[in-house]
């Protein structure tokens, strides 16, 4: 096998990475069904209050210290701790430390595109 065929067979696919005015997102990985994501959001900033249609969502803190509105409750997420968003459920997420916040947000669903999100604010 020639060295190029060899690259091109271990070579890793080029993330995709998307900016918002909250910070950012990267897709990791996907498939039939889910989705992999890690979000960055920026000290000071939030996403808007929102749902989904076709899936369900669980989000896994690995830096900083998240801010969960989910329904009518808030939730104060750690590192390495999680949060479940179920389908329909409203939610938004805040960072309102002074250092960066990602997660690693997993979707589970039968569409999953950035169309399924309903905002609300």
């Amino acid at each position: 096998m020639q060295i190029k065929s060899l690259i091109n067979l271990y070579s890793i696919p080029s993330l995709i990475t998307e900016l918002r005015p909250w910070g950012s997102f990267t897709i990791l990985d996907e498939g039939q069904q889910f989705k992999v994501k890690r979000l960055t959001v920026n000290p000071g900033h939030s996403t808007s209050l929102q749902y989904h249609q076709h899936r369900s969502e669980r989000w896994i803190v690995v830096q900083g210290v998240a801010t969960v509105t989910l329904g009518t409750k808030l939730n104060i997420v750690q590192e390495n701790e999680w949060i479940h968003i179920p389908l329909y459920e409203k939610h938004s997420l805040s960072n309102k430390g002074d250092k960066v916040l990602q997660l690693i947000e997993v979707q589970y669903g039968d569409y999953l595109c950035e169309d399924d999100i309903i905002r609300l604010e």
